[in-house]
């Protein structure tokens, strides 16, 4: 600011006392120098620029894109995940609906059954209603653990693409170990 001040008041003054080219003698401007200035700033500029600025704006978008990306993949596998649930809960429905026709049925050809032979009919449907419960079971307990298994699976891939890195089989166990919890509660 003082310069500024400092050449306006001393240009009315140059150009009384002899031009402009005597008032740059006496600041001591060297026109090689502030040339040579010039062109190195341009070339430091243009280094700048191509070396520094450029790379940066490109890691910065490539890493906005990456982060777009784990977001929709985490959108992706939370639909993925709800479809899974829903899947699970359809599966079991189904699998209580036949356990309970199947229980039904019993029943009903218990019924029908004559007077002498109604002990051996109870004892027969009672055995059919505990396998059925026991297939079930056991049908609902390979479904959860296919649907534990699937999540686990979706998880760590999800996980493994998230973070972009691969993961060790002991981050896999920890991965797998709390998505069974928050399952199983």
């Amino acid at each position: 600011m003082n310069l500024y001040l400092l050449l306006a008041n001393a240009a009315p003054a140059a150009a009384e006392k002899g031009g402009v080219k005597e008032t740059l003698e006496q600041f001591g401007w060297n026109p090689w120098a502030f040339l040579c200035q010039v062109i190195s700033f341009s070339i430091v500029a243009f280094l700048l620029n191509r070396f520094a600025y450029k790379p940066v704006l490109a890691m910065l978008e490539e890493r906005r894109t990456r982060i777009a990306e784990g977001l929709a993949n985490a959108d992706k596998i939370k639909s993925q995940l709800a479809d899974a649930q829903k899947s699970a809960e359809t599966i079991l429905a189904k699998a209580n609906a036949d356990a309970t026709k199947m229980v039904e049925e019993t029943r009903a050809a218990a019924k029908q059954i004559s007077e002498k032979e109604n002990q051996r009919a109870v004892q027969q449907a009672t055995e059919i209603i505990a396998k059925a419960r026991e297939a079930g079971e056991a049908e609902q307990k390979r479904l959860m653990a296919e649907l534990r298994k699937e999540l686990s699976r979706l998880v760590v891939d999800t996980t493994a693409k998230v973070t972009g890195k691969v993961l060790t089989s002991a981050d896999q166990q920890k991965i797998t170990s709390e998505a069974n919890k928050e399952l199983a509660a």
